[in-house]
Formats: structure tokens, sequence, C-alpha cells
């Protein structure tokens, strides 16, 4: 079998190299690590470069710079590249990160997947492995669009911190300002398998509640409590969103990972008189340059769409289709739904890692990027959420019982949980096992991105944990 894996050669230029594996071919082992062109972004050569994105990359490596040399020109022609910037990271890290896509690919713990590192100047690695359509034998592009699920809800707690800032809300304001049946909340007092008994609310549930998760509310996929209201509620009449039932507990005892980025977002679609969708394009999207990011997947790109894949009881990989709208209809949920690529959410991190601007536009305030990660939860801990729905959820996060969580992010504790970015990150992932973090002390973030349930699956958690360490075996000391 022979594997073919794109790589950079020593002026910059890209080139295939094969070697031999026993055999003719094998499209699923596929893999691509390279930093784009400066005018691609998994595009043509000819195309417009992405506000933002780097210009170049360092001979050799997966490692981009700022400089226009060393990359193919239209016409295929290539100009010598420039030495490496005084503390970019080595050839050999882009080589390891290659090494832990291709072999998470290579275990079977993912089809297919891309992972990206970023600093604050641009892409540090950007690379892919597997397959996007393994039916049909197509190899994972680095531009591949997912389904990014709740790495949707940063993005609308970056809307509400906006509106903060504009004076149009307060954080401690009570959410029964801004929406009807918040001002006569219940809270459960019984163990809904046996009964469902419940207690007024003593405490108001606030925007800080819904933004940091400890609002009561819960999921039901996520809580077996919240599943349990909810069949309750669905045998008495219609069905109730997660929100309309008895909230877990009062507002700011407990952490519980729930819907609340959902009302969050109908608070903005509420202030603004806009829809998400047109707000985050306005005000996000559009000047991050993420092109590819949206509520829908337009039909001219929904071949760059990943099949998805559920593990089965065996533990192998069953295909099916990943149906995605190709316009952009409501309602839009502030907590999933948002359909982008690793260089695109790589922009939304940079943004993050230049306290709140990239390039010319400003998104965010020093101070506010300052706040969404702070403890916001006090002398509670993120829990460990138990997985109602086995199929969508096995139990998670990582650092239950050691982290904190921010305004939209969870913050890695100080030892660690066993995870190597540094103490003070902010993370989230989403449910198709797309997993990003954000490491201010270390000046990087990365995104991995697979289509895979359960969330959780423990191929999605081994691959993180390989890519992850694989990028800070590589950095530079940290100073």
């Amino acid at each position: 079998m022979k594997r073919r894996i794109a790589v950079w050669g020593a002026l910059g230029a890209l080139a295939v190299a094969t070697w031999g594996c026993g055999g003719d071919s094998d499209p699923q082992g596929s893999s691509t690590s390279a930093p784009l062109s400066p005018a691609s972004s998994g595009a043509p050569v000819s195309e417009a470069a992405e506000p933002g994105a780097p210009a170049s990359a360092d001979p050799g490596t997966g490692v981009a710079t700022d400089d226009t040399e060393g990359s193919p020109s239209p016409t295929g022609n290539v100009e010598p590249a420039p030495a490496a910037k005084p503390g970019a990271p080595s050839s050999a890290l882009g080589a390891a990160l290659a090494a832990a896509l291709e072999g998470a690919v290579e275990r079977g713990d993912a089809p297919g997947e891309v992972g990206l590192v970023v600093d604050r100047d641009g892409v540090l690695f950007e690379g892919a492995a597997g397959q996007l359509d393994v039916a049909n034998a197509v190899a994972m592009p680095v531009n591949a669009i997912f389904n990014i699920a709740s790495m949707t809800k940063p993005v609308t707690s970056v809307a509400v911190m906006q509106l903060f800032e504009r004076g149009m809300l307060e954080l401690d304001d009570p959410v029964s300002e801004f929406l009807p049946g918040f001002d006569a909340l219940e809270v459960l007092a019984s163990d809904p398998a046996v009964a469902i008994e419940t207690v007024p609310a003593t405490t108001p549930m606030t925007v800080r509640h819904l933004l940091s998760h400890t609002s009561g509310i819960g999921y039901s996929f996520a809580n077996r409590a919240v599943a349990q209201l909810q069949a309750a509620r669905q045998q008495a009449g219609p069905p109730a969103n997660e929100w309309e039932l008895p909230l877990l507990n009062e507002p700011g005892a407990r952490w519980n990972y729930s819907a609340s980025t959902r009302v969050l977002g109908l608070i903005v679609e509420e202030l603004t008189g806009e829809s998400l969708a047109d707000f985050f394009e306005a005000e996000i999207f559009e000047p991050l340059g993420m092109l590819d990011t949206s509520y829908a997947v337009p039909a001219d790109k929904q071949s760059r769409l990943p099949t998805l894949h559920v593990r089965g009881a065996g533990g192998a990989l069953q295909e099916g289709p990943q149906n995605a709208p190709a316009a952009a209809t409501p309602p839009f949920n502030g907590d999933g739904g948002l359909y982008s690529t690793a260089r695109d959410y790589g922009q939304f991190m940079r943004m993050f890692l230049n306290g709140g601007v990239l390039g010319e536009a400003r998104i965010l305030s020093e101070s506010s990027v300052q706040l969404m990660g702070e403890n916001q939860i006090g002398d509670i801990f993120v829990e460990l959420q138990d997985g109602g729905n086995p199929g969508l959820s096995l139990p998670f996060p990582l650092g239950a019982g050691v982290d904190k969580f921010g305004l939209g992010f969870q913050i890695t504790g100080a030892d660690g949980a066993g995870v190597a970015r540094s103490a003070g990150s902010l993370a989230w992932a989403g449910l198709f096992n797309t997993e990003f973090w954000i490491d201010p002390q270390r000046g990087v973030a990365a995104t991995l991105l697979e289509q895979v349930l359960p969330f959780y699956d423990e191929g999605a958690l081994r691959a993180l944990s390989e890519f992850e360490a694989a990028l800070y075996a590589g950095l530079p000391p940290s100073k």
C-alpha cells in the first residue's frame, strides 16, 4: 500500500512525496499539511486572500510567515522562501502535527480531520488527513466545511458582549427584562424519575448566569433529569424547550451545560431587531474575514462538507450523509447551527489572542476579552455531565471538577487536568467532536475538527490529546 502526503519542499513549493506501505493506494490515509499560499484558503491561487491570512510558509514546515515570498505563483513558479522568523516553531513541529493527524486516521480514531494552529500574527500550521467522503474516496481538504454545533456558543457570547459594550444590557440584568416567561421561575425539588415537585426560585436569572452556564437550565442530551422532565412534559402536552422546564437549581448555585446560550441568542435578536444570522455576519464574520461561516452551506460549497460518522457498538465507524441547508432560514439558534472551516475559526481565535482586534477590525474591547476569560462562577466548578443520551454524547467535559467557566468559555484549571495547554486557556467544543482552545499565556490557539458521534468518543479524545501534545512539545520554551 502506498500513501501520499502533501508537504512543503525546501523552496516552499508544494510537493507530493510517496513512500511504500505494501499496496497500491490508501485514500483514507491521505493527508495534507501545509499553510496556504497568500491568495488561498484552500482555494485556487488566483483568488483573493482572506483578511488576516498568512502570506507564506517557512520552507519544509507547516509554519506560516507574514512574508509574501516562497509560495507558489499562479503560473506554478516558486520564489525562494525567506528564513523562519526568530522564535517561530521549527520544521519538526509541522511534521509532528501532520503525524498526529495521520496517526488518528490510521488508528481509526476518525475517518478524516482538519487541524489548525494560529498565533497572534497568523497561521502556524494547517493540515488535513483522511477522507471527506469515505464511500467515494474523496480526500479531506483543509478548507472542508464542518458543522461546528456548540462552537457557535462563543460567537453568540461575543455578540452579547458587543451589546454590553454598547450599553444595551448589563451582565447582571435579569433575563425577565428582555424576554417573557422568566419572571416566575420554578426549581426542581425532587427526583423527576419518581415525581416532579418544584419550589419557586428565589434568585433572578441574569445574563451573567446564561453566559456562564449557571442559570439552572440544562440540556436533555447531557443531563438525565432534564431528559426525564422533557419526557414528562411531552406526555402531558406539547414538548417544551429546556428553558421552559423547571430549573435544575437556583441560578448561580451550580454549573450545568445548557441551552442558556440559545436564550442569549433570543436576547440579541430582541434587542437588535435583527436575526442572529444577520447580526453575526455584519458584526463578526465580515469584519474578521470569516467567509465560509454561516447557518447554511451554499450549493456551490456543499462538496466541501464531510460525511458524518457514528461509532457503532463494536467500535466501527458507520458513514452517513451530512445534510446542511443550502440557504439560511430561521430560526437561528445561539447555541448551535453554524458551519465553518478551521481557517475561519482561526480568525475568530486570533481576535481573542489580540485582545479583541484583528487587523483593522475591532470586535471587542480588551477589557471585555479579559472579562470573558475570568472565572465567573465563584467557588463552584465545571461539573461532569452524565450524558443523558449516550448515542449523542458520552460524559463530558475534560476538566470537570477542576476547571472554571468565564463568559462563554471553559477555563483550564491550574493543574491542567491532564491537558498540555496552559492554565487560563479558554475552550469549548461542538457535538460532532469539533474542538478548540485559546492559550493566551503561550500566544497560540488551535482547533481540531471532525464529524463523528458520539461526542467525547474515545477515538476523538485520543486524536485531540495527540494533536495537543504534539503542539506543545514543539513550541519554543515559554518566557
